[in-house]
């Protein structure tokens, strides 16, 4: 397996990057290929000390920013790192693509150079969230790809995350919940209560909607919404986490009595960072491609991308693309077989109607081929045709 990284995403690059790749190669029998200027690269490994052999080096001397159009970029700048960890993604050279780099930019690269699992309307972006007092993480997707969604981009993001957490944790009949305004059946608008009734419907462990305040206590195991609802949603509870620990470590530092109950609680404490903290997260999955890709935070440093190689592994050794293309297909052969088998039900229906509304006198007649009753196979036969096509 070869895992390609980004050297040159994300505010500490290469640096973080190199070193992150340093910490997880001994411990891996996977090849670790870093993408950027070779000589730059390369230098940022003699640095670290880096002497062993599962750590390459694939040269790409064009990076892409935040500031630029994606699409635009994506179609310039061939040699990126982004365009070129896809291509290598597409190619074959390589398994999983790690980037700290542009969201936007690895979303068009993926849809322009990679391309999107049959049957797949819109990938989703997915990430890991704390919960207080249970054991694991919740999954929240769609996290941003999609602000304006429709209700089988939430159908099939619900499907999606299912499958990755059964691939990645194990379990078996992960719960499913719809993010919503209240957490009855009937809640939300158009869009939510369309999604509802299709996930209601699905095979999977949908167990109704959820209200955005139990999320964080694991009532369950994936949340799916809506990207612009997501992507809010992560925003404010990230924005939230970081106010509360900036103020508690205020409070702790206010008086020699606060510092002296800090020093006494040091270890709680340090399980409350680690509750909150991302630091083994690995990454959000951008799942709905024909590949697997992981977009990681741009302010991320060693750690991070530590165990973003791990959680690399993880997703492909699982085979959690094969999954869904395989899932999706299922849906998509019996959305058709429900399609023909009403097209079918139909034609019979109008045949039917008309043969039974003709004079008796027309009835009795077998001349004419259109007042054959049985004339109604062939409408059959041309609906079958149809779907085919």
């Amino acid at each position: 397996m070869k895992i390609v990284i980004d050297g040159m995403g994300g505010d500490f690059a290469p640096e973080e990057i190199v070193k992150g790749a340093i910490a997880a190669a001994p411990e891996i029998k996977e090849t670790i290929v870093i993408l950027g200027p070779e000589e730059l690269i390369r230098k940022t490994l003699e640095d670290n000390n880096w002497k062993g052999g599962n750590i390459e080096i694939a040269d790409a001397r064009e990076v892409i920013s935040n500031d630029e159009s994606p699409a635009m970029a994506v179609k310039k700048k061939k040699d990126s790192t982004i365009v070129r960890g896809m291509g290598m993604i597409r190619s074959g050279e390589a398994d999983v693509f790690i980037s700290g780099g542009s969201t936007g930019a690895l979303l068009s690269a993926g849809l322009i150079n990679l391309g999107r699992i049959r049957g797949i309307k819109r990938p989703a972006i997915a990430a890991w969230f704390p919960r207080c007092g249970r054991e694991g993480s919740t999954l929240l997707l769609d996290c941003g790809a999609n602000v304006e969604s429709k209700p089988e981009y939430i159908f099939q993001s619900g499907i999606m995350g299912s499958i990755f957490v059964k691939g990645i944790t194990g379990n078996e009949a992960p719960v499913v919940r719809l993010l919503n305004v209240g957490a009855e059946d009937e809640k939300g608008d158009d869009l939510h209560k369309e999604a509802f009734k299709m996930l209601k419907s699905s095979d999977i462990n949908f167990q109704g909607n959820v209200e955005a305040r139990d999320i964080v206590f694991g009532e369950t195991d994936v949340v799916v919404t809506d990207g612009f609802s997501g992507n809010v949603f992560l925003k404010s509870s990230e924005g939230m986490s970081l106010a509360i620990t900036g103020l508690l470590k205020q409070k702790l530092s206010e008086s020699l009595f606060a510092k002296v109950g800090a020093a006494f609680a040091q270890s709680k404490l340090r399980e409350l960072k680690k509750t909150f903290g991302y630091e083994d997260a690995g990454g959000a999955p951008i799942l709905g491609l024909k590949g697997a890709v992981l977009k990681i935070h741009g302010n991320w440093k060693e750690t991070e991308v530590y165990y973003a190689i791990h959680r690399a592994i993880d997703y492909v050794s699982n085979d959690i693309t094969g999954m869904i293309e395989e899932t999706i297909l299922k849906y998509e052969q019996a959305k058709k077989e429900h399609s023909l088998s009403g097209r079918i039900a139909e034609a019979i229906s109008n045949a039917s109607e008309s043969w039974r509304r003709r004079p008796e006198a027309d009835k009795t007649r077998d001349d004419q081929a259109e007042e054959d009753p049985y004339a109604v196979f062939m409408k059959v036969d041309e609906a079958e045709k149809e779907e085919g096509q």
